[in-house]
């Protein structure tokens, strides 16, 4: 969250003086409120590992806890959490701590949840892509099914996925992600693990919507628990991780495939059956542990699983309440188990303002879409065989996880979010340019794959995308709805791909590819006007909030009926 501080709050902070050698107070959360310890400085944040060592200014014992509007009596009681919520107990606005403590125990959240949000997307990924693999196993013929059909099962899809995806977020707010997403995992490993018994054309689109209602919003179910833990440029670089594991799932997928596929004929199955049962059958051993393995909420730990000591003691947790609410106050609006009520959903659908986000999440994946859906069946009618084309799906995905990651680092580094998520777009361009005026029919296969690779490598601003809309969310109750919006105008995005290739296009799909070079062209013109609407919202509020006296903003403030990001003193990022 962006927020300016009133005039009153900056002078306050300007007032406190630091120790004389920059130190942190060991005393400093019990002293009293007419002797402030010392706050932080913005500008020694050192953000990224490769900042802190070397010749760097980078001291670990420096004062890590930043300026907030918790810092000034007159703002600060605008700001308080809900009495309800789970970690009022360790919130304390005095509280300090230094910049080694604070990065030790990013380490330690990172260990403690990322890794295992990873592993838990790793398993939806297994389960969702896995239809790629069986296409190169004859699975259309052994089902009596034609590409079209594909396209249908493609579509029934990601369309359940996409109606499941808000329905399946509300549920989550109001029980739990730590309880709703153990069981959802639970639930369509299930299913999965059906599909080895698949026999036509109507089992297998059952299945595939199947699968889309119950894995429908494990993503933004995720994001929301991990905001839980972690500050919004944190989140946005956790998040490039978060989706390099889906794409370590690709890889991971296709050696399963190689050699699950050389199954056919035990037992009289087909290799691809294989696949679907013992990869749908990993996920629910994943998804059981996942109920012991996710905490409720930074202070909530404790348990016979975990210990009862919990995996964080009683500093860690107060460091982990207070750093993430000083940076963002909304995120003590609501409770983890308050549900959303239907007026505070509307006030979230309505918000305007996230739309071209939700524009942006509905085409930009769209140029590189088809190709990606097919290219097992494009690398099989190249001339290469089952085991070749699952093995030779790998490269792509490794040039796909670099590009992204140094993309999420750069957005962080500079401080843009849309020049560099239009990177993508810019990349692609060249690509889909050669396949539009070349003759691909009579190109050497390697040197078509080559192309295909590097399209598909592209650097992928997703991760970038998600975290900017959490910025601009500024609710919990928007941040949980905006979440699930967002990834349901993506899964449209993926309707809309699964149908751009077509049977009668076949096998050059010449027709999509002019479609596709004319979406990029659209895209980052697109991006360019994203980028001017935020601009635009945040000078307007300037010139409304530098008009306005140091008496008025705190009377705005005390009376305001403005909420999250429709209040004067936010402002968006872009």
């Amino acid at each position: 969250m962006s927020t300016v501080l009133t005039r009153s709050g900056n002078a306050a902070a300007e007032k406190r003086e630091r120790d004389a050698d920059g130190k942190l107070d060991p005393d400093a959360s019990t002293t009293s409120v007419n002797s402030i310890p010392p706050l932080g400085v913005a500008v020694e944040e050192k953000r990224f590992w490769f900042q802190r060592g070397g010749k760097t200014s980078y001291d670990p014992d420096a004062i890590a806890t930043l300026p907030s509007v918790y810092d000034d009596p007159e703002t600060a009681e605008k700001y308080q959490p809900r009495s309800d919520w789970e970690n009022l107990s360790r919130f304390d606005p005095l509280a300090r701590w230094t910049w080694g403590e604070e990065y030790k125990l990013v380490r330690k959240i990172d260990f403690r949840i990322m890794v295992w949000a990873c592993i838990m997307f790793m398993a939806l990924e297994l389960d969702r892509a896995n239809i790629g693999q069986a296409l190169t196993d004859n699975f259309l013929t052994d089902l009596g099914m034609i590409t079209n059909d594909y396209n249908l099962g493609n579509t029934v899809f990601k369309l359940s996925f996409l109606c499941a995806e808000l329905p399946s977020q509300l549920v989550s707010k109001w029980v739990g992600p730590d309880r709703w997403i153990p069981a959802q995992m639970v639930l369509w490993s299930i299913v999965a693990s059906a599909q080895f018994w698949l026999n036509g054309r109507t089992s297998f689109l059952v299945c595939r919507s199947l699968l889309g209602i119950l894995q429908g919003g494990f993503i933004p179910d995720i994001i929301l628990y991990l905001s839980y833990f972690y500050k919004h440029h944190e989140l946005s670089l956790r998040l490039g991780f978060f989706w390099t594991a889906m794409s370590i799932a690709d890889i991971l997928s296709a050696l399963l495939a190689y050699g699950l596929l050389h199954m056919r004929g035990v037992q009289g199955h087909s290799g691809w059956r294989w696949l679907f049962l013992v990869e749908g059958l990993l996920t629910l051993v994943i998804g059981i542990f996942a109920f012991a393995l996710m905490p409720a909420g930074p202070v909530q730990t404790k348990s016979w699983f975990r210990g009862q000591k919990g995996w964080f003691n009683e500093r860690e947790e107060k460091i982990i309440v207070n750093r993430v609410l000083r940076e963002d106050p909304s995120k003590g609006d609501m409770h983890n188990r308050q549900p959303i009520t239907p007026r505070l959903l509307w006030q979230s659908l309505k918000d305007f303002d996230l739309w071209p986000l939700y524009i942006l999440g509905l085409v930009f994946q769209i140029p590189m879409g088809p190709p990606a859906q097919y290219l097992t069946l494009t690398l099989r009618n190249l001339g290469f065989d089952t085991f070749q084309t699952n093995l030779l799906a790998i490269p792509y995905t490794v040039v796909h996880i670099i590009t992204m990651l140094i993309l999420s680092y750069v957005a962080e580094i500079f401080n843009e979010l849309t020049l560099i998520s239009v990177t993508g777009q810019i990349w692609t361009l060249p690509f889909l340019i050669y396949l539009n005026v070349v003759n691909t029919s009579q190109v050497n296969r390697w040197v078509l794959y080559a192309v295909t690779t590097l399209l598909l490598g592209y650097p992928n601003p997703h991760p970038i995308q998600v975290g900017w809309n959490s910025r601009n969310a500024n609710t919990v109750r928007s941040r949980t709805v905006s979440a699930a919006c967002y990834n349901m105008f993506v899964q449209a995005s993926g309707i809309i791909s699964s149908n751009i290739y077509r049977t009668d296009d076949a096998p050059l799909y010449k027709r999509g590819n002019k479609v596709l070079l004319g979406i990029v062209c659209m895209n980052i013109v697109l991006y360019g006007f994203v980028k001017a609407y935020y601009i635009g919202r945040n000078k307007y509020r300037d010139k409304k909030w530098n008009a306005m006296t140091v008496e008025e903003r705190l009377t705005y403030l005390s009376t305001t009926t403005d909420k999250g990001n429709k209040r004067l003193d936010f402002r968006f990022a872009h």
